[in-house]
C-alpha cells in the first residue's frame, strides 16, 4: 500500500528527502544543549567562573538559532512536500476513474469516490507530513535523548528503558482498538456525501413535496452516526495523553528521588547538580519524543483507513481497456450484435440481456420501442463500449467493438443519454464538448439540425447565454435539443437518442426527425422513445421485452403481428383520442 501511495511523490521527492535531513541537525543541536547547560551550572555558576559563563552561553546562543534554522527549513520543505504529494494523489485519482467503466465507477458510487477525492487524501496528506518530520524527529530524539543520559548516569538511565517499552505497549493496543473504528466513520462519509449530493441536486423536487424536515432527519442521522463513531474511536485514543503524562511525571520523581540520594551520598562526585538537571531535560525530551510517537500513531490510526480506501480506487483495474494493436477507424455506422447477453454485476443469472441477434444497415434509422427495465438503454450502451458484453460478440463497420481504439470508436459513437447534462458556461461552449475545433457555422449547423438555433436567438445573449450548472436555466426541452446539437457535433458514424426527446413537444420531435432523414443520411440513428410517433417513421422497430428481442419490422408490420407493439399504439392513440 505505501508503495503504492509514494509513487504521487515524483517532483517533491527532493523535499521529502531533504527534510528528514534538517531534522537530524535540528535534533542533534536540542540534544546538544541540555549538556551545554550542565557544564555551566557545574563548571561556571557553581565555579565561580565567568569566562566559562560566557563561553557557554555564547555556544548556546549559536546552537539554539541554528536549530531554530534547521527547524525552519524542515517546516517549509515538509509542507513543500505534503501538499505537493496531495496535489498529484488527487491528479492521480482523477485520472483514474477517467479510465474507469460505467462499471468500475457503479463498483465505487459518486459520492464515495468524491470522499476519497476530498477527505481521505487530506487525511493522508496529515499523516505524510507527520511521518516525514516528526516520525523521524520523535524515534532520533529518544535515542539520542537515551544515549546521552545513559552516559550521564546508567543506574537512572534504567528508570526510561523500564517505562518506555510499557507505554510503547499501550500505544501500540490503543492504535489496533481505534482503527476499526475510524475504518467505519469513513466509510459513513460516503453516505453522507450521498445524502447531501441528492439534496442538492435534487433540492426542486424536494421543495416541491415539501420533504425538507424528512431530508434534515436523514442528514441528521448519518451525522450523528459519525459523530457517534469518532465519540467511540476518541474515548479510545484519549487515553494517549494521560498515559504520556502519568509515565512522564512518574519518571521525574523517580529521578528527583535516586538522583537526590546519589547526589547527598556521594557528595556530588557521582552525579552533579548541572547532571541531574540535564537528566529532567533529557526526561522532558524523552517522553516528549514518546508523545509526538503516539500523536503518530493517532493519526496514522485515522490515516490507515483513508489509505487504504485511495489504494482501493488506485488498484481497480478498469474492465474496459484498448487492445493491444487497436483498430484506429471505423468503416461505416453498420451494426451486429451475435448471441449477445449483458449483466451489470456479470452473473448469468442476472443477465439484462439475453440472446440478442440483431443486424443494423450503415446508414439505418432505427427505433427501439419496450417497458421500464426491457433492456434498451442497456443495449444502446454496448456499442460504444460503455459497457462490454458479458456473452457473444458486438461488431460495429464489420470490427468487433473490443479490437478498436476506445477514443476513436467514442468519437464516432455519439450518445444523447437519458442522464445527459449540461455544464456551467456559456451555450456554446458546451455545444463545443462535441468538437474543440469546430466553427461557429458547424455549431449552427448541428443547433438548427437538432431545432435548437430558433431558442438560442432568442437568449438574452443568443450563443454566449451563460448555462448554470446542470442546465437549470433551459427548459428540459431546451436541454435535450442543446445535448443532440453537441452529439452532432461530433459528425458520428453512429448517433444513438435514449429517450432524448421525451420532453420535446411532438411538432419538434418530427421536424428533428425530418433533419436527421435530410442533412445525415448516411449516419446510422438509433432512437431509443416511449412515443410510437417518434420511431413509426423508421426504417425498422425493435421491440425489447425482458431483456429479449420480441419483434423487429416497420411500423405496419409490427402493428400486424406484434402484440407489444400494437397494445402500446392502441393505448396511445386512445390517450391522443381523449386529450382531444
Amino acid at each position: 500500500m505505501l508503495k503504492k501511495l509514494l509513487k504521487s511523490l515524483r517532483e517533491y521527492k527532493k523535499d521529502t528527502i531533504l527534510t528528514p535531513i534538517y531534522v537530524v541537525f535540528e535534533v542533534v543541536l536540542e540534544v546538544l544543549i541540555p549538556l551545554l547547560m550542565s557544564k555551566l551550572i557545574d563548571d561556571g555558576i557553581s565555579g565561580g567562573d565567568l569566562n566559562i559563563v560566557y563561553i557557554i552561553g555564547g555556544a548556546l546562543i549559536v546552537c539554539a538559532m541554528v536549530s531554530l534554522v534547521f527547524g525552519m527549513l524542515a517546516g517549509i520543505s515538509v509542507s513543500r512536500a505534503s501538499t505537493g504529494f496531495a496535489k498529484n494523489l488527487r491528479h492521480d485519482l482523477y485520472y483514474k476513474v477517467q479510465d474507469f467503466s460505467f462499471y468500475n465507477i457503479d463498483r465505487f458510487s459518486t459520492s464515495s469516490l468524491i470522499t476519497r477525492l476530498t477527505t481521505d487524501v487530506s487525511n493522508v496528506q496529515n499523516a505524510f507530513q507527520m511521518v516525514v518530520r516528526t516520525a523521524v524527529r520523535a524515534p532520533l530524539m529518544l535515542i539520542t535523548s537515551i544515549i546521552f543520559a545513559i552516559t550521564i548516569s546508567p543506574k537512572l538511565s534504567l528508570i526510561y528503558l523500564i517505562v518506555a517499552p510499557v507505554l510503547g505497549f499501550v500505544l501500540i493496543f490503543i492504535a489496533k482498538k481505534a482503527h476499526p473504528i475510524m475504518k467505519q466513520v469513513f466509510e459513513t462519509y460516503d453516505d453522507l456525501n450521498n445524502v447531501v449530493e441528492e439534496n442538492v441536486s435534487a433540492v426542486r423536487v424536494v421543495k416541491s413535496f415539501t420533504l425538507e424536515d424528512e431530508e434534515i432527519d436523514k442528514f441528521k442521522g448519518v451525522s450523528n452516526k459519525i459523530y457517534q463513531g469518532f465519540v467511540k474511536g476518541e474515548k479510545i485514543l484519549a487515553f494517549n495523553s494521560p498515559m504520556m503524562q502519568f509515565s512522564m511525571y512518574t519518571c521525574i520523581l523517580l529521578i528527583s528521588w535516586f538522583g537526590a540520594h546519589i547526589i547527598v551520598s556521594t557528595g556530588a562526585t557521582e552525579l552533579t547538580t548541572g547532571s541531574l538537571m540535564t537528566l529532567f531535560t533529557y526526561t522532558t525530551q524523552i517522553l516528549g519524543s514518546l508523545m509526538m510517537l503516539s500523536m503518530i500513531f493517532v493519526t496514522i490510526t485515522i490515516s490507515r483507513a483513508s489509505a487504504e480506501r485511495i489504494v482501493e480506487v488506485l488498484d481497480e483495474v478498469p474492465d474496459i481497456t484498448n487492445p493491444k494493436n487497436p483498430i484506429t477507424r471505423v468503416p461505416d455506422g453498420s451494426i451486429k450484435f451475435d448471441n449477445v447477453s449483458f449483466s451489470y454485476v456479470k452473473e448469468k443469472n442476472k443477465e439484462v440481456l439475453k440472446d440478442i441477434n440483431l443486424e443494423i444497415k450503415s446508414g439505418e434509422f432505427v427505433g427501439i420501442i419496450g417497458g421500464t427495465g426491457s433492456g434498451k438503454s442497456s443495449l444502446v450502451n454496448l456499442i460504444p463500449r460503455l459497457y462490454d458484453v458479458t456473452e457473444g460478440d458486438l461488431f460495429i463497420g464489420g470490427n468487433n467493438v473490443k479490437d478498436y481504439d476506445l477514443k476513436m470508436l467514442r468519437d464516432e459513437v455519439a450518445c444523447v443519454l437519458q442522464k445527459n447534462v449540461l455544464f456551467s458556461g456559456t451555450v456554446i461552449e458546451n455545444i463545443m464538448w462535441g468538437d474543440i475545433n469546430a466553427s461557429f457555422d458547424d455549431v449552427v449547423k448541428v443547433c438548427k439540425l437538432a431545432q435548437a438555433d430558433s431558442f438560442i436567438n432568442e437568449l438574452e445573449k443568443g450563443y454566449n447565454t451563460h448555462i448554470e450548472e446542470g442546465g437549470t436555466n433551459v427548459s428540459g426541452g431546451q436541454k435535450q435539443r442543446l445535448c443532440i446539437a453537441r452529439a452532432l457535433l461530433k459528425k458520428p458514424k453512429i448517433l444513438i437518442l435514449d429517450d432524448s426527446t421525451s420532453a420535446v413537444d411532438t411538432k419538434t420531435d418530427k421536424l428533428i426527425q425530418k433533419a436527421f432523414k435530410e442533412e445525415i443520411p448516411n449516419t446510422t440513428k438509433i432512437v431509443i422513445a416511449q412515443r410510437i410517433s417518434s420511431v413509426e417513421d423508421a426504417d425498422k422497430i425493435i421491440v425489447l421485452d425482458n431483456g429479449k428481442i420480441n419483434g423487429v419490422g416497420t411500423h405496419k408490420e409490427l402493428l400486424k403481428s406484434n402484440k407489444i407493439y400494437r397494445e402500446v399504439y392502441e393505448s396511445q392513440m386512445k390517450g391522443s383520442d381523449d386529450d382531444e
